[in-house]
């Protein structure tokens, strides 16, 4: 956000949610056609961003494989049009906290003076697998789901996918398709049953959303296209919406 009547300068952390605008909340929709810039990440749609004041201006800065717009220099990118004085929103796919590294940001704002508005999202972990009939949790079959990152940085520590095949549950994997195949092994390899049910949601709560339902085992040589979440699970096998009785949002 603009300055504020004590000179203090601000940017607003905006989630962006799974992709239908409708899915935002009033307050996301209401700082986006107050902004005069707008720094987005490259899964925003164009529906989202739609919602922007017309003489907004929009600065991509999103991360691609192989190429993207370093998190530095983001960092530094927010921190000098905040004290330019402009109304900022930092606009993210889904949560600004869930895998959508706002943590960092606001940490470095915070360093710069900067105050550091953050609107919540709804996460695709959620809306995804809710989009396609797929509940995280339901009686019977999963008591509690985890969230989990398919992409590891070089020299991170890897995903203990050993651990989450004894944990039981449901679990959630968010940008993980191109290494789903070393993630179905690796939880095969941990005692999770080759038949366990999974779906990959594709572009989830948009006019282009896809399901694809597999059994673990088959995952590797399923196409599933990115940007997917990938359910797995119990819960996989259900599609509540086929029940006549409930509807989409999207």
């Amino acid at each position: 956000m603009m300055a504020d009547d004590a000179g203090v300068a601000r940017v607003a952390l905006v989630g962006a949610g799974p992709g239908d605008p409708d899915l935002l909340t009033v307050r996301a929709a209401r700082l986006l056609a107050e902004a005069e810039v707008v720094v987005h990440d490259a899964l925003v749609g164009d529906g989202v961003l739609a919602l922007a004041a017309p003489a907004a201006e929009l600065i991509d800065v999103g991360k691609r494989p192989g190429n993207g717009v370093a998190q530095d220099l983001i960092n530094l990118l927010l921190v000098r049009l905040a004290r330019e004085g402009k109304r900022v929103v930092r606009l993210k796919g889904g949560d600004p906290f869930v895998f959508g590294r706002g943590g960092e940001e606001a940490v470095a704002l915070a360093e710069a003076g900067i105050v550091c508005e953050i609107v919540p999202g709804i996460t695709s972990a959620i809306a995804a697998p809710g989009a396609a009939g797929v509940p995280v949790t339901y009686r019977g079959l999963s008591a509690s789901f985890t969230v989990v990152t398919g992409h590891r940085r070089h020299g991170e520590p890897p995903v203990n996918w050993t651990a989450l095949a004894q944990l039981g549950g449901t679990i959630v994997v968010l940008m993980g398709v191109a290494q789903r195949g070393g993630i179905a092994a690796a939880l095969m390899a941990g005692g999770l049953p080759a038949d366990t049910p999974v779906a990959a949601v594709g572009s989830a709560t948009t006019q282009s959303q896809q399901v694809v339902r597999c059994r673990l085992a088959d995952l590797a040589s399923t196409s599933v296209h990115a940007p997917a979440t990938i359910v797995i699970g119990a819960v996989a096998a259900l599609d509540v919406l086929a029940l006549a009785t409930v509807t989409r949002t999207a």
